[in-house]
């Protein structure tokens, strides 16, 4: 079976709405939502509830362990303490009224304690004010009885879902700290696993590499632990960025050029090849060097040698090449515009660095990366990313890849001043609407029937993909996996029509 983004988000809607229908605990309504189907959403997460009310005690304890979670609980804060003591919990759900030790004693002894309980009160509203310094003081949140049980569960699960972002966090560091030193590129994903294993093979050998990838997502890098890697590692590693340079400049750049050669030539000079001899060179942007310089760089590549600018002496050099492109360079020769017999030449051995967004396993591994250099080169402890500032980094599409993650973890880490970095800390465009956000717009329980949320969901879904790619609809309909017959008819049924500056740009 198959599926596409608007099945799917409206599913995840549809499944968010039903789980709003659940009873009211002042009435002791029966719950409607269906608990058994999602039986394993806690799984896993302990939580602890202290309430001396018994049918309240046992309504929530029953609500959340038919949900998956594991509960225990308490009838004063005495039981609570020795169930502390004895066992961590996740979350504790603390009345605050408790006989014995009460709600707010616990809190303050759960704080000290420092293993990274949360807690969540719940208070008549007569002491609304301590619950909020509690607040204040570190508490997670409060609840004003008499309260629904979808409450409490929207509450329950932002805790959840915070506590598995900080795990991940945690868990990166570990990894980090456990990779061999020496290593340049980082990642711990499936394809940069086998992409690492793939460029120790490749460096054993002399054959000349073509790197293949996005914009940003560090090919050079990869480049230079390639040149590491091998037996040239002792001798130079020369880059020239090909799109540095105009066409008239490029071909000196490369090979040299003796003295008058060209207007400006006031002195010999030794080009990049003469510099890399014995070593490696990288071509980074290849696809950038004109047609005539290719022609020459062929011959290199097939003979060893070259003439520098203005002299007809043969320069004979041992260089290793590799080169760079985010671009398809057989197109590029379908075009005219690079020489298929050169290409075949330069990818000899074929790399290609998946974007990151094919890879976000490696986003905390390489956060913390960051992280632990900014806090060297300015002598500090290293930040922590608070949740929410962790469920943008890892919603985000991160178009312009590792190097995009790095200029916003400096972007945040400057604004945070030495703090936790939270999410107004990033740069604006990650910390943008995400689907959770747009789906929480229309998850207020009750605020309008199942078949009306699904249909605002869905309009404010397809204007939102439309504004992304400018109004044109064949790329939208692909984004969105329907037919551009389908997406016409839905944007006839939601009354969308484009902006008058963009009637133009339909294909």
């Amino acid at each position: 079976m198959w599926s596409h983004p608007i099945q799917d988000m409206v599913a995840l809607l549809e499944r968010e709405l039903l789980l709003g229908e659940v009873g009211d605990l002042a009435t002791k309504r029966p719950f409607k939502g269906g608990a058994g189907s999602k039986r394993d959403e806690g799984s896993g997460f302990r939580v602890l509830i202290a309430e001396d009310e018994p049918s309240l005690r046992l309504t929530l304890s029953d609500y959340l362990s038919d949900l998956g979670f594991v509960v225990d609980s308490a009838a004063d804060g005495t039981q609570a303490q020795l169930k502390l003591r004895s066992q961590f919990y996740n979350l504790a759900i603390l009345d605050i009224r408790l006989p014995k030790v009460d709600g707010l004693t616990l809190f303050r002894q759960i704080k000290q304690d420092g293993r990274g309980t949360e807690v969540i009160l719940m208070t008549a509203f007569a002491s609304v004010v301590d619950a909020v310094q509690a607040v204040k003081q570190g508490a997670y949140d409060y609840l004003t009885k008499p309260f629904d049980r979808d409450e409490l569960l929207i509450r329950v699960r932002r805790v959840q879902e915070e506590s598995r972002l900080r795990a991940e966090l945690q868990e990166a560091r570990r990894r980090l700290s456990e990779l061999d030193a020496s290593r340049r590129i980082l990642g711990g994903s499936p394809r940069m696993l086998t992409l690492l294993d793939q460029v120790g093979v490749v460096a054993a050998s002399e054959s000349n590499v073509l790197i293949m990838g996005e914009t940003g997502v560090g090919k050079e890098l990869l480049a230079r632990e390639v040149h590491r890697l091998s037996s040239r590692e002792a001798k130079p590693f020369v880059a020239v960025n090909c799109a540095a340079f105009p066409e008239t400049l490029l071909e000196a750049e490369l090979f040299g050029y003796e003295k008058g050669a060209f207007t400006g030539a006031v002195k010999r000079r030794d080009g990049r090849f003469k510099a890399a001899d014995r070593g490696t060179l990288l071509l980074d942007d290849v696809s950038e060097i004109p047609l005539p310089a290719q022609a020459k760089l062929l011959r290199v590549i097939q003979e060893g040698t070259f003439e520098p600018l203005g002299t007809n002496a043969s320069v004979q050099v041992d260089v290793r090449i590799i080169s760079t492109t985010n671009v398809d360079l057989l197109q590029r020769g379908k075009e005219g515009r690079f020489r298929e017999d050169l290409y075949y030449r330069l990818n000899v051995v074929g790399l290609e660095v998946p974007p990151l967004r094919d890879r976000k396993d490696d986003i905390p591994i390489l956060a913390a990366a960051f992280l632990g250099r900014l806090a060297s080169r300015q002598g500090s402890t290293r930040q922590d990313i608070a949740p929410a500032a962790w469920a943008a980094l890892t919603s985000y599409a991160w178009p312009g890849n590792v190097r995009e993650l790095e200029h916003a973890i400096e972007h945040a880490s400057i604004l945070a001043r030495g703090g936790e970095i939270d999410a107004a800390h990033l740069p604006e465009a990650v910390r943008g609407t995400s689907s959770n956000t747009l789906l929480s717009d229309h998850m207020a329980p009750g605020s309008r029937g199942l078949e009306d949320a699904l249909k605002s969901f869905e309009r404010e879904y397809l204007s939102r993909t439309l504004q992304s790619t400018g109004w044109r609809r064949q790329e939208t309909a692909d984004l969105l996996g329907i037919s551009r017959k389908t997406l016409w008819e839905k944007l006839r049924e939601h009354g969308l029509n484009p902006p008058a500056e963009e009637e133009e740009k339909d294909e």
